[in-house]
């Protein structure tokens, strides 16, 4: 009866960095120190670029707490220096000019 080895000795392997067939040492998953690097570097790669900060956008209603009063896109209360809470989406109303949030809108029409 034939004994089956125990390890695959004289197996060649493709290398997964330049796809070179070669036949491992020990460990060895690479044919070469080059590839060797090469995953390493691919392993370690750096994290992508952060992600800059989100700008306001101008279509977002936003209510000082302090004075009440309304404003599209601003964050800060510029008379009261007091940071806005955020109300939603919306945009200037076409007769007064004044910032009207959707969902004004949308309570305004349930009332009806």
């Amino acid at each position: 009866m034939a004994q089956t080895p125990y390890r695959n000795v004289g197996v060649t392997n493709p290398c997964p960095v330049c796809g070179q067939l070669f036949a491992p040492v020990g460990r060895q998953r690479v044919c070469s120190a080059a590839c060797r690097q090469a995953l390493w570097r691919r392993r370690h790669a750096a994290p992508p670029a952060a992600i800059p900060p989100r700008a306001t956008p101008p279509q977002t209603v936003y209510a000082c707490p302090a004075c009440e009063t309304r404003y599209l896109g601003v964050q800060r209360c510029p008379e009261c220096g007091v940071f806005c809470r955020r109300v939603g989406p919306g945009g200037l109303c076409p007769h007064c000019d004044e910032p009207v949030a959707l969902v004004d809108l949308a309570a305004a029409q349930q009332r009806r």
